[in-house]
């Protein structure tokens, strides 16, 4: 009996992070261990803010799925949650791999492609705009204590652009789709080229289709603004708990400068989001470092501070991801039909299939048929004295 696909995909996560263990698993002992020199009570608080951001990121979910006018229960999007990360962390790649987890899912969930890739793009909108929101309090902190390099900014305007460039891509889909479907082309071109390579078919085109529902998913947003700004609302919710995370974890080893404290959040964000490493592994942790010691943090209860934080924001929601991921229709590999195929089977108001409509059409005709005049004789009618009877000759008998 051959193996079931998702049983080789619970494999293949399984390898996936008993690898994971096997690299970091000293990284697991060193967390356990310096959590015990901290104050438990910030620390259990720091845990509990951190799932509270996952918790406001699954409403965010289900807010931009509604601006494209679709549904996605946050019962549905916590596991996206967890499964982005589990996959932006096992494939770096600017949260693109994350944000392709989230369209196939929809997409498996009969939602439009371009509806699903806008909400995706939307959702990473938001993300980035809520930290942006944070971090641009951050750069003016650094700014006024005097301590914002150079680095730092033009890596928080590489954000900036980010945001922007996500934003225009729906823009433009709405205002010159013309535009957009030549800058896709080449995209769509190189992609079957590469399929041709591993020889696969040609995809289909798709870059008209594409555009074509960005630009609806826009006009929907335009029309209906309240779904996009309520995810907007929970993104700036869930990067707040983080920082609080951050600041807690901090006050925990005895850092209490709020100064160090935000701006050290913002600078572990900044290059967790732009490093090639997993999760920026190395990188943010030297980062912080760097800044605190601009603060004249207590170098030990700073690497203390970073070491916990990076400890709890890794591999909490890694091995979550790792469970919850399996509950994704990606993962299941299952479909349903599409969302206007659903609603052309019911009837609106009284939930009445399509079949049983068609089948009352035609009772209706053969009911007017039946009254229609002249055209079936009913027996025992009288005849019509006008009607003209006609003549039938002895050949035709």
């Amino acid at each position: 009996m051959k193996p079931s696909i998702q049983k080789i995909l619970i494999g293949v996560v399984i390898v996936i992070v008993l690898a994971f263990i096997i690299m970091r698993g000293d990284q697991l002992i060193e967390l356990a261990e310096t959590m015990q020199r901290g104050d438990m009570i910030p620390l259990i608080l720091a845990i509990l803010t951190q799932l509270g951001k996952y918790y406001a990121q699954s409403w965010a979910y289900h807010f931009s799925f509604a601006a494209v006018g679709e549904r996605m229960s946050p019962r549905n999007t916590l596991p996206l949650v967890f499964g982005t990360f589990f996959m932006n962390t096992i494939a770096p790649s600017l949260n693109m791999a994350g944000a392709t987890l989230v369209v196939d899912d929809a997409r498996r969930r009969g939602i439009q492609g371009g509806k699903a890739t806008s909400a995706a793009l939307l959702m990473q909108m938001t993300i980035e705009s809520g930290f942006m929101t944070i971090m641009i309090v951050g750069f003016i902190i650094l700014q006024v204590t005097g301590n914002l390099s150079p680095m730092w900014f033009l890596l928080g305007l590489f954000v900036v652009f980010l945001v922007a460039f996500m934003g225009g891509i729906m823009v433009v889909g709405r205002k010159s789709p013309s535009t957009l479907v030549n800058l896709l082309h080449p995209i769509e071109h190189l992609v079957n080229r590469v399929r041709l390579k591993f020889k696969k078919d040609e995809l289909k085109p798709w870059a008209e289709t594409a555009v074509a529902s960005f630009g609806e998913a826009a006009g929907i947003i335009a029309h209906n603004p309240k779904p996009a700004f309520k995810a907007f609302g929970c993104s700036i919710v869930a990067s707040t708990c983080e920082l609080s995370a951050f600041c807690l974890v901090g006050v925990a080893f005895g850092i209490t400068n709020p100064e160090a404290l935000i701006c050290g959040y913002v600078v572990a964000t900044l290059f967790a989001m732009i490093s090639i490493t997993p999760q920026g592994v190395g990188v943010v942790e030297a980062a912080v470092m760097v800044l605190f010691s601009a603060y004249d943090v207590n170098a030990a209860a700073g690497m203390a501070q970073v070491l916990v934080y990076r400890g709890l924001v890794f591999w909490m929601p890694f091995l979550i991801g790792a469970v919850l991921i399996q509950r994704t229709k990606t993962f299941r590999g299952d479909r349903e039909e599409p969302s206007e195929m659903k609603v052309r089977k019911r009837l609106p108001g009284r939930g009445r299939p399509a079949a049983a409509l068609e089948e009352g059409a035609k009772d209706s005709e053969g009911f007017a048929a039946l009254e229609a005049p002249g055209a079936i004789e009913t027996p025992g009618a009288p005849e019509t004295p006008d009607a003209p009877v006609p003549h039938i000759s002895e050949d035709s008998k």
